[in-house]
């Protein structure tokens, strides 16, 4: 079977960037890609890596010629990169992100390229590693990629992009853009910004407790640091172009943990019980639909 695009060109070659590019040689070899990055020094290792088949020295080259053009960048950088690329972009080519706001990047997108062929996407997987160095081709292997084509979209673009996605392991969902926003916010940004929050107390708490804190870490404490060091810049944008669903999500949780705390004031057992057992159910639900494993640990190995 033909590939939905014969010419690839990834703008962005950190994490996402570099994972669709190894994920792309091993899956849909037949693609020619392109890449660009705005830091020397990434475009400089991408080369080395042999990430594409062409690192170009500016956005606009490295799209010329492409028929799939993916904005691999933070969200904030996303109307910069769609102004460097809009010199050297086919009337034909579609234009894709992985961003994950979608309103935001939707927006930009269209103003910055007014006439292109848009259909906005967000492959939910990652780790709190960066660069070209971080990625590898299963990340997308059984994970939700996320396309928020608006309404008047052309459906055989929208098709030829669920069938790229697909062919790189992912499975393929198409939701309203404010829809998507709203659910990230819940099982994605809000999480980070709790991760923020309580790995910066921790590290205030060292200064009290002589270092305690990270010698005697513990399975959550960890875990949460590992959220914790994700990319800062990423992050940033992501609460900004986010801000009005992170922050009803954000009140939310702020009157469910007061809840809380009014629980463990008045000794009521009952309210704990009855929520950490529904939190579990939610944590197995995570595992059947193989988002997670189940293993202990989260699979760590031991030693």
């Amino acid at each position: 079977m033909n590939p939905p695009f014969q010419s690839v060109a990834i703008v962005g070659l950190g994490l996402i960037g570099s994972s669709i590019a190894r994920a792309v040689h091993e899956r849909l070899p037949e693609v020619r890609l392109t890449g660009y990055d705005l830091d020397p020094a990434v475009r400089e290792r991408a080369s080395a890596l042999a990430l594409v088949d062409r690192v170009a020295d500016a956005a606009g080259e490295a799209a010329r010629g492409a028929d799939l053009v993916i904005f691999c960048v933070p969200v904030g950088a996303m109307a910069a990169a769609a102004e460097a690329v809009a010199p050297g972009l086919s009337p034909d080519a579609l234009v894709s992100d992985v961003g994950s706001c979608k309103s935001f990047v939707a927006e930009e997108l269209r103003r910055a390229l007014p006439e292109a062929r848009i259909v906005p996407a967000h492959p939910v997987a990652g780790t709190e590693n960066s660069g070209p160095d971080a990625g590898f081709a299963s990340l997308f292997q059984g994970r939700w990629c996320i396309l928020t084509p608006d309404a008047g979209a052309d459906a055989s673009d929208v098709e030829r992009l669920s069938s790229f996605w697909a062919g790189l392991g992912a499975r393929v969902e198409v939701m309203d853009a404010a829809h998507h926003d709203v659910v990230l916010a819940v099982t994605s940004h809000l999480p980070h910004l709790i991760a923020f929050t309580i790995v910066g107390t921790a590290s205030d708490l060292e200064r009290v407790t002589e270092s305690e804190v990270i010698k005697y870490s513990a399975g959550g404490f960890r875990d949460f640091t590992r959220i914790a060091a994700s990319n800062p810049a990423m992050w940033r944008d992501v609460f900004l172009t986010n801000k009005d669903a992170v922050l009803a999500t954000l009140r939310r949780f702020n009157e469910d943990l007061a809840g809380l705390e009014q629980a463990i004031l008045a000794d009521d057992g009952t309210t704990l019980f009855d929520l950490f057992a529904r939190t579990a159910a939610i944590r197995r639900g995570i595992v059947e639909q193989g988002q997670d494993i189940g293993k202990p640990d989260f699979g760590r190995q031991s030693g």
